[in-house]
């Protein structure tokens, strides 16, 4: 293992040569961002075509999730921690391994390709999906083999949905509702499971002191915090909420993205300014200490969102005729 951080040390610190990337290199991490998902895919579900929006919510939430996972068992480091030459052109509290960026983009922007099937939607999402991988890179914030896993992961979880969708779909339609409300809190609490898991055998290990030294002398603006469920816990509670939402609208008819322009841009507004109320609101109010209590509320607040986003923002659609 050892050698391959010494040749990530050495590749990072050649893609930061390239130099003047950094503006760019930014832009194309925020395409990688929740802030980001958090404000383009309701667009796509509630103004574009309800279906992608949420195949592309789905292989989202589950990719977060298993990163999240993921990150607490292998433990790594970012390259900046572990060589203050290397710039920390911006900062992760988080484990480096695997590359959340990476891995969320091949899977949602792949999503996006193959509901299109065109050459130029593949062509542009590979370029978005390698784009995101070095800029991450570039940002100092992971290593080459951290951005291939993430790769590889999001690869992974693209095809495994493409391939289950449809008949995931036609089994869950012989459910009833709340089978199906049990099964999405399941896929949750499995997630969960496995985070707290690793949650548990991370806080066991100490953390070498010099990570916060060098994260310091690297110029971060934030230092390691990794030993976190956080990074579990927001998207293990959306896709239950956006499940959950997703069969009790179904059964009130279900929803449809059609409409004027007038109309998807109204719904927009309105959807949005209920997430800014759910993420940014409850985010502002409730406590964010690393406690059991502040676990569940951050549950709470991220079941909301996806409630809102699948079923409580098109219910009021409805009411306002949208």
């Amino acid at each position: 293992m050892e050698s391959i951080i010494q040749f990530g040390i050495a590749f990072s610190l050649w893609v930061q040569g390239l130099g003047w990337l950094e503006l760019p290199m930014r832009g194309f991490t925020f395409l990688g961002s929740e802030e980001f998902f958090l404000f383009v895919l309701p667009i796509v579900y509630w103004c574009v075509d309800a279906g992608l929006g949420l195949r592309m919510g789905v292989i989202l939430l589950f990719n977060g999730a298993l990163n999240g996972v993921l990150k607490l068992a292998f433990f790594g480091p970012r390259p900046y921690w572990v060589n203050p030459q290397i710039k920390a052109l911006t900062a992760e509290t988080s484990f480096g391994v695997p590359s959340g960026h990476a891995q969320v983009a091949a899977g949602l922007w792949g999503m996006a390709a193959s509901q299109v099937g065109r050459f130029w939607a593949w062509a542009a999402a590979v370029f978005l999906v390698l784009m995101i991988g070095f800029s991450r890179l570039y940002l100092g914030v992971h290593f080459l083999h951290d951005v291939l896993l993430g790769w590889l992961l999001g690869a992974l979880t693209l095809w495994a949905t493409l391939k289950l969708w449809q008949r995931a779909a036609a089994w869950l339609k012989t459910k009833s509702l709340g089978q199906q409300v049990g099964l999405a809190f399941l896929l949750s609490a499995l997630l969960l499971v496995a985070g707290a898991l690793a949650f548990g055998a991370a806080r066991k290990m100490p953390l070498p002191a010099e990570w916060a030294a060098n994260a310091r002398a690297a110029g971060a603006e934030e230092l390691p915090a990794p030993v976190t469920l956080n990074g579990v816990i927001s998207p293990a509670a959306t896709v239950f909420g956006l499940l959950a939402g997703l069969a009790w609208i179904q059964m009130h008819g279900g929803f449809s993205a059609g409409g004027t322009l007038k109309q998807r841009l109204l719904r927009f507004l309105v959807g949005l300014l209920g997430i800014a109320v759910l993420w940014y609101g409850l985010g502002a109010i409730f406590p964010r200490q690393e406690e059991i209590i502040s676990y569940a509320l951050r549950y709470l607040r991220y079941t909301l969102v996806g409630v809102w986003i699948s079923a409580g923002a098109p219910w009021l659609f409805g009411r306002l005729k949208l």
